[in-house]
Order: C-alpha cells, then structure tokens, then sequence
C-alpha cells in the first residue's frame, strides 16, 4: 500500500482513545455543512431522482457535491492518486447503472459512498491480486497540506501514515471515514454494512493500536529524565 497522504491534526485526533462525547474536528478542504449526508433531505431526494430519471445535470451535481471528497477518500484507502480517480470514475458509471436498485434505506450521497467504498476494494483485491504495488513519486501524489492543528511535523505525519498501515483493512476503513471524512457512526455503520456499535468498537480499537505503535517506549522517557 502506497502513502495515504493524509492531511490531518493528529495530535487532536488520537491523544484519546475515548469514543463517546470526544470533540469532533472538521475534515480539511471540507466545509461542515458537505459532512451532513445521513439524513434524507429534500437535495438528496431531487438527487436520486434526477440520476434515476438519467437527468445528467443530476450526476453533474453530484460531482460538483461530492467528487473531491470522493477522490480524497479514495487516495486514502488506495494509496494513489491515479487510482483514486480511476475508482471516481468507476463509482459513477456503477452508479449509473445501478442507480433502478436503489430504495432510499439510506441517503442517496450515502449510497453512493459505500458504492466507492466497494469500488476501492475491489481494486485494491485486483492490485494484490497482480502483485502490483505502484509507488508514485512525491511529484505524482501531489503535495501534503499542512495539518490543520498548530505544531504538525512532517516526521509524525509520516510516522502515523506507515502506523495505519498497519491497522486490519476494517480499522483503517473505519478511522479514515470517521476522522478524515467526517462522517458519523451511523453514516459509516450504512456505508460498510456493520452496526453502529461495531463502528465505535473498531474506531476505538484503531485509535488504541495506532497511540501503542506511537508512543515511545517506557525506557526511551525514562532514559531521557536523567
């Protein structure tokens, strides 16, 4: 798996591994009212029924909506930038195809994150599948934004981002969704198929593996105190 790039305040997002009433911190480059998709509004309703009518000017919104919070999400569980907008581009036209079999148990938008979701899955199983396991250049992946959260180093950045690594698939899912996307535990428990308790349950887990790979070891503080 290649970098993910993430551009996140780590130090507020996992200094406690405390899962209910923890301050929530907005996703960057994504304004608060773009986190709001579980419930059914009337924009999501006027949505599903344009895509479904094949009204274009409906897709076209959903991209301007959604497409850059899809793609960051993507290079997320994908590693690659090129590979983010390849699975884009293929949510839509299974999007488009499927668009007959949707029944509105979720939010449209929702929907059509779980659709990316299995879409990135799916072309990561082929990647593995082919042993392919392309590095981009820095050049390629395009640039890190700064942490949002005061004090950010580069050298943690990169620490966290080999850390999720090492999370099992589903822990990696659940922490991206919850802490870099925004999106709240019902809003995951409908995208991955779980409960929103399991939701909890894992993001407390993640959190929990990602502080042990971090900190420093006990000798290393008290080695430093003399």
């Amino acid at each position: 798996m290649g970098s993910v790039g993430l551009t996140l305040p780590w130090e507020n997002r996992i200094s406690s591994v405390a899962v209910e009433g923890e301050r929530r911190v907005e996703p960057s480059g994504i304004g608060a009212g773009a986190n709001r998709v579980v419930g059914v509004d009337s924009e999501d309703l006027s949505l599903a029924e344009g895509c479904r009518a094949g009204d274009l000017r409906a897709y076209e919104q959903l991209y301007r909506m959604q497409g850059a919070r899809m793609k960051n999400l993507a290079r997320n569980l994908l590693g690659s930038q090129s590979d983010a907008e390849d699975a884009v581009q293929d949510t839509f036209l299974k999007i488009q195809r499927s668009i007959q079999s949707f029944r509105g148990q979720s939010s449209f938008v929702t929907w059509a994150f779980r659709i990316l979701v299995n879409t990135c899955h799916d072309l990561r199983r082929k990647r593995m599948r082919r042993k392919e396991r392309p590095q981009e250049s820095p050049a390629e992946a395009g640039p890190l934004a700064e942490p949002r959260a005061p004090g950010g180093h580069p050298s943690l950045r990169m620490a966290l981002e080999r850390a999720l690594a090492h999370l099992t698939r589903h822990q990696r899912d659940v922490f991206l969704l919850y802490e870099v996307e925004g999106f709240r535990h019902a809003e995951i428990a409908a995208l991955l198929e779980i409960s929103e308790t399991a939701s909890k349950n894992t993001l407390f887990q993640a959190k929990k593996n990602l502080r042990s790979m971090l900190e420093p070891p006990r000798s290393a503080e008290t080695g430093g105190a003399r």
